[in-house]
C-alpha cells in the first residue's frame, strides 16, 4: 500500500466532508500522517486493532472548511521522483508545503532545505 492512497482517501474524505476515514497501518503512514497533524492537515489519527491495523484520521475543518485544499502526487511506484535538496521549489509561493520521503524521514520542502537533505518528493498539498 503506498502513501498516493493514504493521501487520495483524504482528499476524498474532505471533498465529501466526513468526519474521518479509515486506511490501512503501515509505520509509513503512519510517519506522513504524523507530519500531516503537525501542519495541520488533519486533526488527529488512531491506531486500531491488534492483528490487523487500521488507521482512523479524524478530518480538520476550520469553520466548515476543509482545512487541505488540494493536493499534486509526484512520486508513483511504477515512477519514483526524487529531488536534491538545491531543486525544491515553494508551494503556492510559501502557502503550501512539499512533503519528502529522505535519509532522515519524512521532511517538509522547509525542513529538507534547512538540514541540507534531498529525497524522494511524494506530494506537493495546500
Amino acid at each position: 500500500m503506498s502513501v498516493i492512497d493514504l493521501i487520495i482517501r483524504i482528499k476524498n474524505g474532505y471533498m465529501a466532508k466526513v468526519e474521518g476515514v479509515e486506511t490501512p497501518y503501515s509505520k509509513y503512514r503512519e510517519s506522513v500522517l504524523v507530519k500531516l497533524k503537525e501542519l495541520k492537515y488533519i486533526e488527529d489519527f488512531q491506531v486500531i486493532g491488534d492483528v490487523l491495523k487500521n488507521i482512523h484520521i479524524d478530518l480538520r475543518y476550520i469553520e466548515g472548511v476543509p482545512a487541505m485544499t488540494d493536493v499534486k502526487l509526484f512520486s508513483k511506484p511504477g515512477k519514483r521522483m526524487y529531488t536534491p535538496y538545491k531543486d525544491i521549489k515553494r508551494v503556492k509561493g510559501g502557502m503550501g508545503h512539499a512533503i519528502l520521503s529522505s535519509s532522515k524521514g519524512i521532511l517538509t520542502d522547509r525542513q529538507a532545505k534547512k538540514a541540507s537533505v534531498g529525497g524522494e518528493l511524494l506530494f506537493h498539498i495546500w
